[in-house]
């Protein structure tokens, strides 16, 4: 995906890019894949591919969601800013809190933060099942692109999010989850509002957003603590 068919593209899902964010995702393409050859942060290190499969891809929430009018948001298991950073740079009215269990990585995204002079973001180290125990009802949507299964992302996420907002997650296909879920979703007073599903451009890898709406809490039990669930953290 070059920078024109990027821009082009995003113009699809109602969303008008300027020149400053533009030059904003290209200095964050730089330092990422600087930082790349210190600390694992992405196999896709191809401009046009970080361009579509991490740029493109996190922006792509603007399909089930109006990112205009959401205000603070937490990604979970961010890893190398996505979709968290993107968002941010993109839709600066957000609030953003970035939360990573390896403290490499909160460096980089503190960096990131700095050079490109974000206000109104936080990269947070700590396990996702952690600061989920102490941020309940915190966040208009809390997101997380292909980092644990649905039914574990449900437990630590719909905690954090207020009555009546939503948790997003993003995922490709997600055929074989589909079924894991349910009971988590009742015992969470969860429904899923929307879901989408679509394919990247060119490459048309498949990618679905599912979006969870939090009722009212039923159970205080919520989420696990990490060594319940014998995960790795998020």
């Amino acid at each position: 995906m070059t920078e024109n068919s990027f821009i082009e593209e995003l113009k699809l899902i109602g969303i008008n890019i300027d020149t400053e964010q533009l030059k904003k995702l290209n200095k964050y393409y730089e330092l990422l894949i600087e930082w790349n050859k210190k600390i694992n942060l992405t196999a896709i290190t191809e401009k046009n591919q970080v361009y579509l499969k991490h740029f493109y891809d996190s922006l792509t929430l603007n399909k089930i969601i109006d990112l205009k009018k959401e205000n603070s948001i937490c990604d979970i298991g961010t890893g190398a800013g996505f979709p968290g950073i993107v968002l941010k740079i993109v839709f600066p009215n957000l609030k953003v809190t970035l939360v990573d269990s390896l403290k490499k990585r909160i460096d980089f995204l503190n960096l990131i933060i700095k050079e490109l002079e974000l206000e109104n973001i936080i990269a947070i180290h700590t396990r996702s099942e952690e600061f989920a125990l102490t941020n309940r009802e915190k966040f208009d949507f809390v997101t997380a692109r292909a980092v644990a299964p649905l039914n574990i992302l449900l437990e630590y996420s719909i905690p954090m999010v207020k009555k009546n907002k939503y948790f997003i997650a993003m995922k490709g296909n997600i055929e074989k989850e589909e079924k894991t879920f349910d009971n988590s979703m009742k015992i969470l007073n969860t429904i899923i509002e929307k879901k989408e599903e679509f394919t990247l451009p060119n490459e048309l890898s498949k990618r679905t957003l599912i979006k969870f709406k939090k009722l009212e809490i039923t159970s205080k039990k919520y989420p696990r603590k990490f060594n319940e669930i014998k995960k790795k953290p998020l």
